[in-house]
């Protein structure tokens, strides 16, 4: 059983990190540290877990667990590593911004790996300590990695994606208050987000230079889940693309390509990434659907473990949509 130390765990990624990770066979959780709830039942923060664990925030940090997961705001990851040391050997997996983007990656002796399974698996499985995508960009990657791999993605790519409010994380905002939320969308960050820089890295990685991406996040009114469609000039055909695509997530455990047309709720509490591709008139539209929580934040950081330690991908994370 590997020990598993979280930091941060008061917030929402925290929190679907501990309800994974306890029902995780092959792991115990060894501590969840927080700094504004210190003694207090984990289920006083997150009441989903009432009656699976009796478990308290801690004040105190084990420096030998096995694996240590950092859900802290971004920024401050690199700030509580210069001041803590772990075990040597202890994996850590960080679900901030702050290690993704090639130039933040090496950090005082640590080489942070990008954690995209589905494009990274081999190096992630030879790595110690890993950068977790962030949600937008795992959706957006996913939607458009096939086209970059191909050198289909040298035209202009126009991206629309819709997020719950749970990715404006747990503390109130204006925009996060249920009264504004409620009823009302609203477009922020326009072609400005701070996922774009990890999206053209990972799409030059697999395809070389590819066309500018032209970026509108917006503010849905529920909770969970990310849908993006992008869409960008094509001239093969849709059984084309659909090969292509089938081709590339052909051994993706958690990427599904769909002929049918898709929605939210199919991927809501899982780890998937739904894919469904539609042409019109010389463009080429790729709709994809992920829960930010999960496949956006902690079930992908429990698949990146997985794969370092050499556990079927999928342990722990075989997850139900709440389709109903």
């Amino acid at each position: 059983m590997k020990r598993i130390g979280i930091i941060g765990g008061s917030g929402y990624t925290g929190g679907e990190l501990i309800r994974i990770l306890l029902n995780h066979p092959a792991v115990d959780i060894d501590f969840v540290y927080s700094t504004t709830k210190a003694g207090k039942p984990i289920s006083d923060a997150h009441p989903d877990v009432l009656g699976l664990t009796k478990l308290v925030f801690s004040n105190e940090i084990n420096p030998d667990v096995d694996v240590l997961f950092l859900c802290l705001g971004h920024g401050n990851s690199t700030q509580f590593l210069r001041k803590h040391q772990f075990n040597p050997t202890a994996v850590i997996i960080d679900l901030s911004t702050d290690f993704r983007l090639k130039k933040d990656a090496q950090f005082d002796e640590k080489e942070f790996v990008y954690g995209l399974p589905e494009v990274n698996k081999a190096t992630i499985e030879k790595a110690q300590y890993i950068a977790n995508p962030g949600c937008f960009a795992t959706a957006i990657e996913l939607a458009l990695l096939p086209l970059a791999a191909a050198g289909l993605l040298t035209n202009e790519v126009h991206i629309n994606a819709v997020t719950g409010s749970t990715g404006a994380g747990v503390q109130p905002s204006e925009t996060t208050h249920f009264s504004w939320r409620n009823g009302n969308v609203s477009w922020y960050k326009p072609f400005t987000h701070q996922h774009l820089g990890e999206i053209n890295e990972r799409l030059t990685a697999v395809g070389g230079q590819t066309g500018p991406l032209f970026f509108l996040p917006s503010r849905g009114n529920y909770t969970r889940g990310i849908f993006a469609t992008a869409y960008t000039k094509y001239k093969g055909s849709l059984a084309d693309a659909y090969a292509l695509y089938d081709k590339y997530y052909k051994h993706a455990v958690f990427t599904q390509v769909s002929t049918n047309e898709i929605h939210l709720k199919q991927v809501v509490n899982t780890n998937q990434c739904h894919l469904h591709l539609h042409q019109h008139e010389g463009l080429l539209m790729v709709t994809s659907v992920i829960d930010n929580l999960v496949k956006g934040a902690s079930g992908q950081a429990v698949q990146n473990m997985n794969l370092v330690f050499g556990f079927e991908e999928d342990l722990g994370l075989n997850l139900k949509a709440s389709y109903f």
